[in-house]
């Protein structure tokens, strides 16, 4: 940015050059950078309006952290460059975190551009192999949670276990000299891991608790603590008058005051006298001198936060040695993508499988099966991003028109249209009537129902089977009797029925959902067959959508065959890879992408991976010549 700047100036002239960020904190960063004086957008919009500050002709106006700028925002500055004959430069990354404000402007221009620059380099980390993860991260690839299993990045417990090892490891950085971040998602955990972090500095000695201050967490601090001031306030400046208190910025404290007010301060060389009138005083966190700033008791109460910990919004930014993050099943692609980046050194993700998850996604981090592995899987899957109205529309038909959705909405029709039957064979199966009541009564239940509908659609005949697994044998230590027959009909009809020729091929949607039969509701009906007919449209539009726009996890394919009848069955084998694709959102360049975890998925899985072989088999295989048939004249047949 430096290069770019006197790059422009020597063509345009000194101040021809106008930097601006959408947080005072980013933009002094973008200050040390380009050596030049620079504003909030919001601060230079009030400029505008108040002192009638503008753009002029020529001049390159460069907007750093793009992303964080709201739509108006953007729209405001670049109407006014446009009509000054301005360029405006965005800089940002769309895959981090995003404005408070309406936003997701700064990444449909970047996407929607082809001209659009993009640095690819990474510079930050030690490692070799965390500089492709992070990027794998960056674009929700699920490859990047086996890359960090592999390194050992990665934990998972219980939150309260976890919540123990992420801060036992960065109190341990920490003891050893490193810069260390300790990233947490809510603010609830950030505060409580504040307050352990300086109840052990003050158990060590490394704390003196003398005169303290309330901050506006309910947290207490005093001398040498770090803390986070969370207001802009330009009167609040150094002695020489050089700097002042930010948004986002991370001091620590040098003195307190009588009256609650305290002293922070930055290194610039200047000297000042601690004033015990209820002042407090701190300095820029890792410098030793100079630049102090007195915080009055209002502002402190308000608007400053102890600072050990912090959420990936406040990380955003900054760079470690080392970073630990707590991840929940609620974060968001993200929020991990930028906590999992701050550490030069290293990156550890301390991952909660014991809390709930409202992604409403098909991978839910409060499954009882839960790992690591799956949480990751989901987090990756869930973007936050804010997105702009027009792309708002298109990924909601998206969502609602995808092969996840019409199989949910299938499996629940189905569901409801065959309770009654399902009912009446468990029910007639051999149970007693407590026991038949109580497995149609359990949350089991469900799950039951599905398993008898995908061996009904692999051609087991369930009326003759359910009986025969009843009393084969007893349920007397049974907790469950739905669960222990769901156990029982999966092992029974693990195979399709029926060997060799006299096998037929399963019913399925897509070469994935088992279709529902028996279903004599004509509305119920109508219903299934209208969903099975738009996911097998779905399937055809996934898949030449792919082939269209050469994706690559479509190279595993091969090449779709000249021959006719060889093409046929080379595209409903593909048909499957991208319907399995759809269903789980796999986004990754592999065609399966990451191994699956529950039941359902590893069965789906296994039939993808089927349809897989068989696709590049049947490129593969070498073209078959039909000999020509010489058609002779009937009097030289005769």
């Amino acid at each position: 940015m430096n290069a770019l700047r006197r790059a422009w100036e020597a063509e345009h002239g000194s101040g021809s050059v106008v930097g601006l960020a959408p947080s005072a904190v980013a933009a002094q960063v973008l200050a040390d950078d380009l050596g030049i004086g620079t504003e909030n957008t919001a601060k230079w919009w009030q400029n505008h309006l108040i002192h009638g500050t503008t753009f002029e002709a020529g001049q390159l106006v460069i907007i750093d952290e793009a992303s964080l700028a709201g739509t108006l925002s953007l729209d405001r500055l670049t109407h006014l460059a446009q009509a000054a004959s301005a360029k405006v430069l965005l800089v940002g990354d769309y895959a981090q975190l995003q404005s408070v404000d309406a936003g997701g402007a700064f990444a449909m221009v970047a996407r929607d551009r082809a001209d659009t620059p993009e640095l690819v380099d990474v510079h930050r980390f030690t490692h070799a192999w965390e500089k492709t993860a992070s990027l794998e991260l960056r674009h929700g690839h699920t490859r990047a949670i086996e890359i960090y299993l592999a390194h050992q990045r990665i934990t998972d417990g219980d939150a309260e276990a976890m919540t123990d090892t992420a801060y036992n490891a960065w109190r341990a950085d920490r003891d050893a000299g490193l810069t260390s971040v300790l990233i947490a998602e809510t603010h609830e955990d950030v505060t409580a891991l504040n307050r352990r972090a300086r109840a052990d500095l003050i158990l060590n000695k490394t704390l003196i608790p003398d005169r303290e201050v309330e901050l506006r967490d309910g947290t207490a601090a005093g001398v040498g603590d770090t803390i986070i001031t969370r207001r802009n306030n330009r009167n609040l400046r150094t002695m020489a008058g050089r700097d002042w208190v930010r948004n986002g910025d991370i001091w620590t404290i040098t003195a307190v005051g009588d009256d609650g007010t305290i002293t922070i301060a930055r290194d610039y060389g200047t000297s000042t006298t601690i004033r015990d009138d209820g002042t407090i005083r701190a300095r820029r966190r890792g410098r030793r001198f100079g630049g102090s700033i007195v915080l009055p008791a209002s502002y402190v109460a308000e608007h400053v936060d102890l600072g050990y910990a912090v959420t990936a919004y406040r990380a955003q930014g900054i760079t470690t040695d080392t970073a630990h993050v707590l991840v929940e099943p609620t974060s968001t692609r993200e929020t991990f993508y930028v906590a999992m980046s701050r550490g030069r050194h290293a990156n550890h993700a301390y991952v909660m499988l014991d809390r709930a998850d409202d992604h409403a996604q098909p991978h839910p981090g409060d499954d009882p099966h839960a790992t690591a592995r799956s949480v990751l899987y989901g987090v990756l899957q869930h973007s936050g991003t804010e997105l702009s109205a027009h792309e708002t529309i298109v990924a909601e038909q998206d969502q609602w028109g995808s092969i996840a959705q019409l199989t949910a909405e299938y499996e629940t029709i189905a569901a409801a249209a065959q309770h009654d039957r399902w009912a009446t064979l468990v029910r007639g199966s051999g149970l007693t009537d407590e026991q038949a009541e109580s497995a149609i009564e359990s949350e089991a239940f469900g799950p039951l129902t599905a398993e008898l509908r995908r061996a009904e659609a692999n051609h087991h005949d369930v009326d003759a089977l359910l009986p025969r697994l009843v009393t084969a044998r007893g349920f007397g230590d049974a907790d469950d009797i739905a669960a222990v027959l769901h156990y029982r009909v999966e092992r029974a009809t693990a195979r399709p029925a029926g060997s060799g020729r006299t096998r037929k091929p399963p019913r399925l949607i897509a070469g994935l959902i088992p279709s529902a039969h028996g279903v004599i509701d004509a509305e119920m009906r109508a219903a299934l067959d209208e969903r099975e007919e738009l996911i097998e449209a779905r399937a055809d539009v996934a898949l030449d959508v792919a082939l269209t726009g050469n994706v690559p996890w479509t190279k595993a394919l091969g090449v779709q065959p000249n021959d006719r009848h060889r093409a046929a069955a080379w595209r409903r084998a593909a048909r499957v890879v991208a319907a399995y694709r759809d269903r789980y959102r796999v986004t990754d360049d592999a065609p399966l992408g990451a191994s699956p975890e529950s039941a359902a998925q590893k069965v789906d899985a296994a039939r993808a991976r089927a349809a897989l072989r068989q696709a590049t088999d049947i490129a593969t295989a070498p073209s078959v010549t039909r000999p020509q048939v010489r058609t002779e004249p009937q009097s030289r047949r005769l």
